[in-house]
């Protein structure tokens, strides 16, 4: 699946996708993770924001994300607890949902901000329901149903860090098995 650059003004390039189906976003989320990998193995952060409507594949995407990184076992939807944190070899990556996020006194309460000030990767569902208190995200995953199985993908990258992630991820996927 080629997914080509559509912009790129200052350190915002966007690249849009289609995935057809649940194997195309698991295979863009494994992508996507072998690009951030070595930014978060040498300490770094990485902070991704996931939008799109309910039932849009947030969490979907998310969990083979997740996977492709490298965590076992049951991974849950953080909808109720807000939080989700799973350690990796090397890295934390919390997994977070706002949307029924309604005061912004249980973002302190809840040390969210330590958690977005530690390195690691921070996913986060529904960012605009805890607007003003997160970070510019470096990347921006807009997710669009445009059937039942079929997903309109758009990754906006917000920061100098995404650059290369977002050039990476508009190459033409290998066929698995094949040299890169």
């Amino acid at each position: 699946m080629h997914a080509p650059i559509l912009a790129s003004e200052g350190f915002a390039p966007v690249i849009e996708a289609q995935w057809a189906s649940e194997s195309a976003c698991c295979e863009w989320a494994t992508r996507l993770a072998a690009c951030l990998r070595p930014t978060l193995e040498q300490g770094g952060s990485v902070d991704v924001s996931l939008d799109g409507p309910l039932g849009a594949g947030k969490t979907t995407f998310t969990r083979h994300l997740l996977r492709a990184l490298g965590v076992a076992g049951r991974i849950k939807s953080p909808s109720y607890a807000v939080v989700e944190t799973h350690e990796l070899p090397g890295f934390a990556v919390h997994h977070f949902d706002f949307y029924r996020f309604n005061d912004p006194q249980e973002w302190e309460d809840a040390g969210f901000r330590d958690l977005f000030a530690s390195p690691g990767l921070r996913l986060t569902e529904w960012p605009d329901k805890a607007a003003g208190l997160l970070p510019t995200p470096d990347l921006k995953i807009e997710i669009e149903p445009v059937s039942d199985t079929g997903r309109r993908v758009r990754l906006h990258g917000l920061s100098r860090a995404a650059a290369p992630w977002l050039e990476a991820m508009a190459q033409p996927a290998q066929p698995l098995g094949e040299p890169a």
